[in-house]
């Protein structure tokens, strides 16, 4: 039953909080489940990649890793894990950091996620930015020297169609 204002035409303002409290009510579970699956999988990386979590929002995380690295999660359909190092070049605890984060994130083995990586970044090298597949996940690599230092990023994400 919706009341009407005195001139037969708008919702009057009871009216109005009662629809707005209904539809926020509804959208609790959608938004909770939401929230939820993407701590589930922020909690997966922290535990798979024994991160620490630095900040986190719905959707997307930042955590600290050991060796001057960083990652990335953001959640979503598809969603993506970045791995950062701060330095000349990463050594194989990057890519095995990168490789089990990604594990986690898209549900590709590890070490084709790692192989993609080595592929990626050491033709980022010469180009500056490369990617390389690795099953149906999309690896891309940058390779960075500026006011900071060098550093190298690598991101993956599933690609198939959702």
């Amino acid at each position: 039953m919706v009341h009407l204002d005195r001139a037969g035409g708008a919702p009057s303002l009871l009216a109005m909080r009662f629809i707005t409290l209904t539809a926020a009510v509804l959208s609790l579970p959608v938004l909770s489940a939401r929230a939820d699956s993407c701590g589930d999988l922020i909690d997966s990386v922290v535990t798979e990649t024994k991160a620490t979590l630095v900040n986190r929002t719905v959707d997307f995380a930042e955590m600290s890793a050991t060796d001057g690295m960083t990652l990335t999660l953001a959640c979503g359909d598809p969603s993506a894990v970045g791995v950062q190092f701060k330095g000349e070049t990463p050594g194989d605890t990057y890519y095995a950091l990168f490789g089990r984060a990604g594990r986690i994130a898209t549900g590709i083995e590890a070490n084709l996620i790692e192989a993609a990586a080595r592929r990626a970044r050491e033709q980022a090298v010469v180009t500056r930015h490369s990617h390389a597949d690795a099953a149906t996940a999309l690896v891309t690599c940058s390779v960075m020297n500026g006011s900071r230092g060098p550093m190298t990023g690598c991101a993956v994400v599933d690609k198939r169609d959702r």
